[in-house]
């Protein structure tokens, strides 16, 4: 048989094609094709939201085309970041080698400005919901760890260090350009987030301390500056310190701060971020907050603001994973339909959206509590404020861990669920990012306090403050606007559980009352959550 044309040689192949779905997905403006948030943003900043709704229709084509791009192709397997820890002279740099893409996101995203106090806050918020929608992409976490370095140095000056004051010029408003990037480095092999079993040393040197020891796990490992906490020699009450990287004029010779850096971890997520071991030989550090309150310190400020990052994140997971989900529910057809017109399907898209738009109106509203109250990062729970005001503060510090634990938790749940939605080609990394932002949830679940740990933090925190602050009277002014059914409920709930065993010895019973007080929480938030969604919409 003779071939005669092209028609021919293809007659009775699969010529199928995914590009109605790939032109739709690659022409998606992530703000400006997101009616949910424009909503939310538009009530909360207020007399604000023209300029910055303005500045978002400038900023989000970047973000939904070029900077996607970037994140998607640092995130090839054969990009991950890995060490160069000599030159070709035998010198020690222990240089981190990222693909040319991170360095050149990095430099955009920063590039911004995005803590600058030119920055309106909401005009921040919603650049950085938008950028977290690209996963961790190398980004996320050196934009959270800066954040908490930022208000780290705000909030306790030190005239007489002014290298301190150097420090947060480059990071928050740049240096001839260039924006420093910022790191926390708490965690120590021996006691992970049990920060008063640290065993590194600071031995005083003038006004100033030398570093000595190891820390296990340190994210952004290619920081120009980190938080981080040691002992001052003789003392056993943890301190903070912050270590820049380099010393002046050391940078460009790749000669660090008497330092090394063992090896770059391998983790199941946010795989473009480095996180390394750290050995400190005499590292200079620069004392900041009142030495041996560095655990209140390190939490109240720095861990506090990671942990509210995490909640933003996790909304901007979610956001995407309905678009993208819906996308292909709207395209795909299956069996003569689309797969959103099954029931089960639609069931599963509708639920998607539903997390990701209460979780988002979470994130907004406990957002606008924080850059309501005055002065909310405080070293421990306040006592010296007015008693409306420390019942605000506590709100925030117990929404903010609330969030943590239970939009990390959702998360996964609903990148799992969007995933299922694209059946087979939901798990080929090449076909869709939701696979890679699967596990950088799942990754994010565990910074800065593993579930476990928070849910015991927040049951004792409620404890140690009902004497002016009755568990029932907190529960009802969280969730003001709810049912008064609901807010009964839930208070009569939490009463019951705070005289239950939940942190007490092992045994069935606190087995028990262990596994409600975590469906408490779970439900307690997602009660909040919908009261915000519910204030969006009316």
């Amino acid at each position: 048989m003779t071939i005669t044309s092209r028609d021919q040689q293809i007659k009775g192949r699969n010529s199928y094609t995914f590009d109605e779905f790939l032109d739709r997905r690659a022409n998606q403006d992530w703000y400006k094709h997101d009616p949910f948030l424009k909503m939310a943003l538009k009530k909360y900043a207020g007399s604000q939201y023209e300029q910055i709704h303005n500045k978002l229709q400038d900023f989000s084509p970047a973000v939904s085309s070029k900077w996607n791009t970037l994140a998607e192709s640092a995130a090839r397997p054969e990009s991950r970041p890995y060490m160069l820890h000599f030159d070709a002279f035998n010198h020690r740099i222990d240089r981190v080698v990222r693909p040319l893409e991170t360095h050149q996101l990095e430099k955009e995203v920063f590039g911004e400005g995005l803590f600058s106090s030119r920055m309106p806050s909401w005009e921040s918020f919603a650049k950085r919901m938008l950028i977290h929608q690209l996963g961790e992409a190398g980004v996320a976490c050196p934009l959270t760890c800066t954040i908490g370095l930022i208000a780290l140095l705000e909030q306790y000056p030190n005239e007489d260090i002014p290298e301190l004051e150097q420090i947060l010029q480059h990071t928050k408003e740049g240096l001839d350009g260039d924006f420093a990037i910022g790191a926390q480095f708490m965690t120590e092999i021996q006691g992970g987030s049990d920060l008063p079993a640290n065993v590194l040393e600071a031995v005083p040197d003038g006004k100033n301390y030398r570093i000595y020891g190891n820390k296990f796990f340190c994210s952004v490992a290619h920081a120009d500056y980190s938080v981080v906490t040691a002992k001052i020699s003789g003392t056993d009450k943890v301190s903070t310190f912050i270590v820049p990287s380099w010393l002046p004029g050391e940078k460009e010779k790749e000669k660090r701060n008497s330092y090394e850096i063992n090896r770059i971890k391998w983790k199941m997520g946010t795989a473009e971020l480095p996180t390394g071991e750290f050995q400190y030989n005499g590292a200079l550090a620069y004392p900041v907050g009142p030495a041996g309150k560095g655990v209140a310190v390190a939490v109240g400020i720095v861990l506090t603001l990671s942990r509210l990052e995490i909640g933003i994140a996790c909304a901007a997971f979610m956001l995407r994973a309905a678009r993208e989900a819906n996308l292909y529910g709207d395209f795909r057809i299956v069996f003569g339909k689309k797969v959103k017109d099954y029931p089960l399907s639609a069931r599963t898209l509708k639920k998607i959206e539903n997390a990701a738009h209460r979780t988002a109106a979470g994130a907004f509203k406990i957002y606008d509590l924080f850059l309501r109250l005055d002065q909310p990062l405080n070293a421990g729970i306040p006592v010296d404020q007015p008693i409306e005001l420390r019942k605000q503060l506590f709100n925030l510090r117990e929404l903010v861990l609330l969030q943590k634990i239970c939009a990390t938790n959702e998360g996964a749940e609903v990148l799992r669920d969007a995933i299922s939605v694209f059946a087979g080609h939901g798990v080929m990394e090449e076909f869709s990012s939701l696979p890679r932002i699967f596990r950088d949830v799942v990754v994010n679940e565990q910074w800065e306090g593993p579930r476990n740990l928070l849910l015991t933090q927040i049951y004792r925190d409620i404890q140690r403050v009902a004497d002016w602050y009755p568990p029932a009277e907190f529960v009802s002014n969280v969730l003001a606007g709810a049912p008064q059914k609901t807010i009964d409920r839930f208070a009569e709930q939490l009463t019951d559980l705070l005289q239950r065993p939940v942190c007490g010895e092992v045994s069935e019973a606190s087995m028990e009352a262990a596994e409600e007080w975590d469906m408490f929480c779970d439900s307690f938030f997602k009660g909040y959550q919908t009261i915000a969604l519910e204030e969006l919409e009316c």
